[in-house]
């Protein structure tokens, strides 16, 4: 194996970890919130993971780009949903007319 790929691996692996640590240490009433704030970094993740991912060489790397984009892209739209549910919650409760008409 390329000595550069096992150190991008263990990179990708320590991510995980770093990253599931943060996120459970954040309180239920922040996660809403921050996921905005989310969003922009992970669009900025996904770029970057496309410019890694641009420049792999064996099948190993090739994969491991796909993972990353394919966790960064569902992480962006995920993020995307989630806030646009969060703001239906704020329009208030609409009569039945109101919402046939859309």
């Amino acid at each position: 194996m390329n000595a550069d790929f096992v150190s991008l691996f263990i990179f990708f692996v320590l991510t995980i970890f770093i990253g599931f640590e943060v996120i459970s240490k954040v309180p239920t009433i922040l996660h809403t919130p921050l996921m905005s704030g989310t969003n922009a970094i992970h669009g900025i993740i996904v770029v970057g993971a496309l410019l890694i991912a641009a420049q792999a060489r064996t099948p190993g790397e090739i994969v491991l780009g796909l993972v990353a984009m394919m966790l960064a892209t569902t992480n962006v739209v995920g993020g995307f949903v989630l806030t646009d549910r969060m703001l239906e919650l704020f329009k208030g409760r609409r009569s039945a007319s109101e919402r046939v008409k859309e």
